[in-house]
């Protein structure tokens, strides 16, 4: 696992295990741009059947394009609004449903491992009852790359 989301709606705090993420700080144009991705596991092993999160087993969050001035990530804090001309955050719900992000803060560090991590939080339209206020959310995790094991025979 590499990390946990936790949406903190009003009945119930609904808990996702994080399956993917990636992030990179991107050069173009002269200018370095984040690009993060985090995706969780759809699992619903440890879920109670009335939960909200039986509908929406996995979820999938996105900062794409979002200026920055250098590369170094760690030790950061960027605070991610969405403009009407300027869209940098998604969320995708693998649903019909749509939700938006409001009030991204994306804080920085390298664990003790010297793996970056992230601690991402905000709110998320309430996609699971479809209430107007949206909720809060937050998520942490690391982007230690995947060991892919070959199995010589």
């Amino acid at each position: 696992m590499k990390g946990i989301l936790k949406i903190y709606h009003p009945e119930e705090t609904v808990k996702y295990s994080i399956k993917n993420s990636y992030c990179k700080s991107v050069y173009s144009n002269m200018q370095h741009f984040l690009e993060v991705e985090i995706t969780t596991d759809d699992s619903l092993d440890q879920v109670e059947d009335d939960s909200l999160q039986y509908d929406f087993p996995q979820i999938s969050f996105t900062i794409s394009d979002f200026p920055v001035k250098e590369a170094e990530l760690a030790g950061k804090i960027f605070l991610v609004n969405d403009a009407p001309d300027e869209i940098y955050s998604e969320v995708d719900l693998y649903d019909d449903e749509e939700a938006f992000l409001y009030d991204n803060e994306l804080s920085f560090q390298k664990n003790s491992e010297d793996v970056l991590e992230v601690i991402w939080k905000g709110t998320i339209d309430d996609f699971y009852t479809g209430s107007e206020k949206p909720i809060p959310f937050k998520l942490k995790c690391h982007f230690k790359p995947d060991e892919i094991e070959v199995d010589e025979d």
